[in-house]
């Protein structure tokens, strides 16, 4: 029987807890990474978290393997990460998949709105006239 997206996402929160802004900001005091996996024009739409770092979730097996050309030094296996995406689905099932790839202690924080109702800061969104 094919996998379906539902499947993938209840197996995605079975792996990856989620946490709250405040449980959030704790653990990057703490050196965790708080990657936004959003694409690129949503960060400009919306604003980012402020002291989160961007990986696009196209790229992210990429930039999360230490043994391709594009690994990114951010991602290493003995620093926590927490994921965030628009609303929460893309970042469990990219935290899944950092856990699949060997990253043991991965965090889902949910969406932007999830960061910013918990009273988290944000840049600005990009002036649309520049």
């Amino acid at each position: 029987m094919p996998l379906t997206a539902a499947q993938m996402l209840q197996d995605a929160h079975a792996v990856v807890p989620k946490i709250s802004t405040a449980d959030a900001q704790d653990r990057m005091a703490q050196g965790a990474l708080l990657l936004d996996i959003r694409d690129a024009p949503e960060l400009l739409a919306n604003g980012a978290a402020v002291g989160s770092h961007h990986i696009p979730r196209g790229m992210l097996e990429f930039r999360a393997d230490p043994a391709t050309a594009f690994h990114d030094p951010e991602l290493r296996f003995d620093r926590p990460v927490i994921v965030h995406c628009a609303s929460g689905g893309r970042a469990a099932l990219a935290g899944k998949l950092l856990k699949d790839m060997g990253y043991s202690e991965v965090f889902n924080l949910g969406g932007f709105g999830d960061w910013k109702t918990g009273g988290g800061p944000c840049t600005d969104p990009a002036d649309p006239g520049m």
